[in-house]
């Protein structure tokens, strides 16, 4: 039997303040969990936060930065002076800065590697710790199907979910001896805030590429994350599950 529940499990999702994060965290608490949601917008995680009190669930907002370590202790003080432990870690957060690479800028290169790469080593080592000591752990790490095929335009995003593909498989092994599992899944065109954006030209193309024949929804991420979250995963480390529609193959 597949057992999906997270009742009594405490979890953390980075960037949960809107988004594929968002829908992490409700469907989490739909589940069971206690849900901390980290965003650098903290009024929009306060509203996360409030939808899911109002399911008569537990829920906390920080404003953090995921690159800052300093931040990222603070705020695991303080999930840990709530809750005692830590069973899950989500690390969502990303942005994007897209351009050709001649036009692409020194400072672009740099946010984005810092966001999505560094910020999801720094939450993981901060997270790891706690997860260690409890002999007990999930981690999720959102990487992309563009980290598995590059794309032109975004080649600072594809080094960055390259970076934590990457970096899933290596402390996925350092992990796994304290039965700590960490998985990244590789999203393809899932329909948010930031693919919104997209010219419309390119949403066309894109689509002609899915076998499918449909973009992603933000709740069809949130079930994988909720699967490999669960205990239903705990023989499951170290893998990038893609979820795209059969978009690259």
């Amino acid at each position: 039997m597949c057992e999906l529940s997270l009742e009594g499990k405490t979890a953390l999702i980075t960037g949960g303040a809107r988004g594929i994060g968002r829908e992490i965290a409700l469907l989490f608490a739909k589940e069971g969990a206690n849900t901390v949601i980290c965003d650098v917008n903290l009024e929009q995680a306060e509203e996360a936060a409030k939808e899911i009190r109002d399911m008569g669930r537990d829920s906390i907002a920080f404003k953090a930065d995921v690159t800052d370590s300093g931040d990222i202790q603070a705020m695991m003080d303080k999930i840990l002076d709530k809750y005692k432990k830590l069973d899950i870690l989500i690390n969502n957060a990303g942005i994007t800065r897209d351009n050709l690479v001649l036009r692409m800028s020194e400072e672009d290169w740099d946010k984005v590697i810092a966001v999505n790469l560094k910020g999801c080593f720094v939450c993981t080592k901060v997270a790891a710790k706690v997860m260690l000591k409890q002999h007990s752990g999930k981690i999720v790490n959102l990487a992309s199907i563009i980290g598995i095929m590059g794309n032109s335009g975004q080649a600072n995003y594809a080094a960055s979910k390259a970076g934590i593909i990457g970096l899933t498989k290596s402390v996925a092994k350092e992990l796994a001896p304290r039965g700590v599992c960490v998985n990244a899944i590789a999203p393809g065109f899932i329909k948010t805030d930031m693919t919104a954006k997209l010219p419309e030209e390119i949403r066309k193309k894109m689509l002609s590429v899915i076998p499918l024949g449909r973009f992603g929804e933000a709740k069809d991420v949130a079930n994988l994350v909720l699967f490999l979250s669960s205990e239903s995963s705990s023989y499951i480390t170290g893998q990038v599950v893609q979820i795209d529609g059969g978009m690259l193959m």
